[in-house]
């Protein structure tokens, strides 16, 4: 295999370089993949390229900034997807940069590229009544329904990140003490307190599915017994949204995604009075400024929070025999590993 091909590097960047020299977090290598198949896919669509015809010499300054565009003009994409795309796009080319010192001027072209101020966006999320609404619809006569609940009850009562739910093992759910353990950015681990209705959600869930309770097996499993995906969530949001906006319109008008229940269950504790740091604690950041975007979402939320801030709350490459000569296949078919 010819070392300079930038499936070599963008391969060895990803299993190498992140995850056993920088040892980030899953959910990151996960974001970067989607970035760097998205620039491809890109680069082939606009550039009349084949795959294996895409060099490291082909994506120069002027194709990453043509992207960028096409990720905000064609796609749609925020401020923030354009800056976190970019950022993927800039942490492989400073690697490069000192992997290959040949490339440093195109290197450095593509690390010029500066990111855009990104106005902070008011936080999506939905009202108590919302949230009560979509519970109320899957019909718990079906197993589909009793997991469909169990799914959305967790997803909100843990404030859970679509990634940290879907990778749930069964074992992490304490019944005993009602509390779930989180694997999260940053390979770190908290425990979420559960409501005892969820708790009851999950145990009727798992006696209806059989699931052994001291298994190591995932929690949570599409109908061929395979782990649900991001876009599996998704799909099962978006089955009860459109029903509960048929009831309620003006309720529904955002786009519920999964983080919009992390949204909804972050704001319902602030409206309560919860302080910020358990609320920080709560979500896994890293920083409470992070979470302080709750707090400016609503300023008299914020202002009865303060008020209240007596309450303490706590708590070596491996490569293929064919040397995995298509990119885009690899990046795709690894993603579904993960």
């Amino acid at each position: 295999m010819n070392k300079k091909n930038l499936d070599y590097y963008l391969q060895k960047f990803l299993d190498i370089e992140l995850r056993k020299n920088m040892n980030v977090s899953e959910n990151t290598i996960i974001s970067y993949k989607y970035a760097f198949i998205s620039l491809l896919e890109f680069i082939i669509k606009n550039y009349n390229k084949n795959i294996k015809d895409i060099k490291i010499e082909t994506i120069n300054r002027d194709v990453v900034v043509d992207y960028l565009k096409y990720l905000e003009l064609v796609k749609k994409n925020s401020i923030s997807t354009r800056n976190q795309r970019l950022a993927a796009i800039k942490s492989f080319y400073n690697y490069l940069a000192l992997e290959e010192i040949e490339y440093l001027p195109l290197c450095n072209e593509i690390l010029s590229i500066k990111m855009k101020k990104n106005n902070q966006e008011t936080v999506k999320y939905l009202s108590k009544e919302g949230i009560k609404e979509i519970l109320s619809l899957p019909n718990t006569s079906t197993k589909q329904g009793i997991r469909d609940l169990a799914i959305l009850t967790l997803l909100y009562d843990s404030g859970a990140r679509v990634q940290e739910l879907i990778t749930l093992n069964v074992c992490a759910v304490n019944f005993n003490n009602k509390t779930v353990d989180l694997y999260g950015k940053g390979r770190k681990n908290r425990t979420i307190p559960l409501l005892k209705q969820t708790i009851k959600i999950l145990e009727k869930y798992i006696k209806v599915y059989s699931i052994n309770l001291n298994s190591n097996s995932l929690l949570f499993f599409n109908s061929k017994k395979e782990p649900l995906t991001r876009m599996g969530i998704t799909y099962i949001i978006n089955k009860y949204v459109k029903k509960a906006k048929k009831k309620n319109p003006i309720e529904f008008q955002i786009n519920v995604t999964p983080h919009v229940f992390r949204h909804s269950k972050a704001m319902h504790l602030l409206e309560s009075g919860v302080n910020l740091i358990y609320i920080r604690d709560f979500l896994g950041h890293e920083s409470v400024t992070t979470t302080e975007i709750y707090a400016k979402a609503n300023p008299e939320t914020k202002r009865n929070a303060i008020e209240k801030n007596s309450e303490e709350l706590s708590k070596s490459v491996h490569f293929s025999d064919n040397d995995k000569k298509d990119l885009l296949s690899w990046l795709k078919s690894s993603l579904k590993q993960n």
